[in-house]
């Protein structure tokens, strides 16, 4: 890396502190209050800094500009995509990836399972919401107030046994997802399919997506399944590694 690119960089770290003067600036980089002031100079003009009242400098506004386009534009069904195909070849069982969208929870990608039952879902449909493990994962990152303000106006359809019951227990199920940081549907919506799912996360620690392997009984029982989640916990992490531009 050029060594003037090397030391304008290094700049933002310690303007992410907090405000600095040249003086600062020049001993943080260990060169003259020239270098520094020429360093400044270019980063204010590209907005990268801004150079306060008080002659302190900060972050500019362009910099937290560029961020969020650059958050915006990025595909995280792209990113995840090698993953999830990966998590596939080593489990064989149907694998999702899912966002919550305009209070729906969509499925945005899908690896088929290698076995010849196959689940009937598709990529753009929304999940059941109440019970699906990529949805608890998703709707347990909110706020509490969103959580149970959506709990409150959220249908329960009784599709199995073992669907949720009510706000209170979803509620109640979501507090678990959230504290422990994976979440199942152990027939919760269909008797004889069953999930694990583990949540993605964006570079400020918020639950983007998640991602879930699912599997019919008649190929693996429950408890069999139940082994993976360390196994769909680490793909999570990958993926949030990949997407958070956090590296491995």
């Amino acid at each position: 890396m050029s060594r003037t690119v090397d030391r304008a960089l290094s700049i933002l770290p310690l303007l992410a502190e907090g405000p600095a003067n040249l003086e600062r600036v020049a001993q943080r980089l260990g060169v003259h209050k020239s270098t520094a002031l020429r360093l400044l100079r270019t980063l204010h003009e590209h907005g990268i800094v801004y150079r306060q009242q008080d002659q302190r400098y900060r972050l500019g506004a362009r910099l937290f500009t560029l961020a969020q386009e650059a958050m915006e534009h990025l595909d995280i069904r792209e990113i995840a995509h090698p993953h999830l195909v990966e998590l596939n070849e080593k489990c064989g069982h149907t694998v999702h990836l899912a966002v919550h969208e305009e209070n729906e929870v969509l499925y945005i990608d899908k690896v088929e399972s290698r076995y010849p039952v196959r689940l009937y879902s598709r990529i753009g449909k929304p999940v059941a919401i109440t019970v699906a493990a990529v949805a608890k994962l998703l709707l347990a990152d909110l706020p509490e107030p969103e959580r149970r303000a959506l709990a409150e106006r959220l249908d329960y359809p009784h599709y199995t046994a073992r669907s949720t019951t009510d706000a209170a227990a979803f509620l109640t199920e979501l507090a678990t997802v959230r504290e422990q940081g994976w979440a199942t549907d152990l027939g919760g919506h269909e008797e004889s399919i069953n999930c694990v799912a583990a949540p993605i996360r964006g570079a400020d620690g918020r639950v983007a997506a998640a991602c879930s392997v699912s599997a019919p009984n008649v190929v693996v029982s429950a408890d069999e399944l139940l082994t993976l989640i360390p196994l769909v916990r680490r793909t999570a992490e990958a993926i949030s590694r990949d997407y958070s531009g956090t590296g491995r």
